[in-house]
């Protein structure tokens, strides 16, 4: 197992909140007054944290979620007054640059979606792996209400929503509740205590190969825009690697002796 380096940046500890329980980074955005709406410093955060979550290989997932019960995120800061403003000729904006490191990760990312989801806040809980929603939980992309329409987001969420479903979201603006969220599939699970689905996700996630677990996210990312020839061609190559760890050897050594394996992470 590695040791994390020390980030070369940080947001304020009001800002966004890392803690690790076990081997599990919880990353919490905690901007109540502004219902966990984004700013560059949570960007920031976040960035930093995916990036040495990813090269440390004791982190076996990351929980995101936001401060209290009222909002998971929001979205964008509207007070700010420059939320959709920045240097046009960057070519790679900051939640984008989000959403390509989270789509890189091999750690899975577990969205904990405790309240309101709502525009970039959709963005971030569609760049995670896996989803769970308490039932309050309201989804949203109410952007054509401030005169705006979702963008980065949507390619997020484009394999996850139906395509009228999604447009329509956009369009009207209003939202779902929590069981239509789930009866759509956006999330695993909906339940009264959030905190008892993220036990239960860990709970099926953290006894299993942590080497399987991070090469079969890399490969699962890796084939979505492939097609099907070439994606066959790719994990025809993938399944030989994954035979090499040894993980695999001791997870066929522990069936084949009606035990436990005891996982490397190699």
């Amino acid at each position: 197992m590695s040791e994390s380096p020390p980030p070369s940046s940080s947001p304020s500890p009001v800002e966004l909140r890392e803690e690790m329980r076990g081997p599990v980074m919880w990353l919490t955005i905690d901007r109540q007054e502004r219902r966990n709406a984004i700013n560059a410093a949570v960007l920031e955060g976040l960035s930093d944290a995916l990036a040495r979550a990813n090269r440390d290989t004791a982190v076996r997932a990351v929980v995101l979620t936001g401060a209290g019960t009222r909002a998971f995120c929001a979205g964008a800061d509207l007070q700010s007054g420059t939320s959709f403003k920045f240097d046009y000729a960057a070519p790679y904006q900051g939640i984008a640059n989000l959403f390509r490191q989270a789509r890189q990760s091999t750690v899975p990312l577990i969205a904990r979606v405790n309240g309101a989801c709502m525009a970039g806040g959709m963005g971030l809980m569609a760049m995670c792996d896996l989803a769970v929603a308490s039932r309050q939980a309201v989804f949203g992309l109410p952007e054509v209400k401030v005169g705006v329409f979702p963008a980065q987001v949507l390619s997020v969420l484009g394999g996850l929503l139906p395509r009228r479903v999604l447009a329509e979201m956009c369009i009207t603006g209003e939202p779902i509740d929590a069981a239509q969220a789930l009866e759509l599939k956006l999330v695993n699970r909906v339940s009264d205590d959030v905190d008892d689905s993220v036990d239960w996700l860990l709970g099926r996630l953290l006894d299993k190969s942590p080497a399987a677990i991070r090469r079969g996210l890399y490969t699962m990312k890796k084939i979505e825009a492939m097609a099907f020839e070439e994606s066959m061609a790719f994990t025809e190559s993938q399944i030989g690697l994954f035979a090499l760890t040894e993980d695999a050897a001791e997870g066929q050594l522990a069936f084949r002796e009606k035990r436990k394996p005891q996982w490397s992470g190699r």
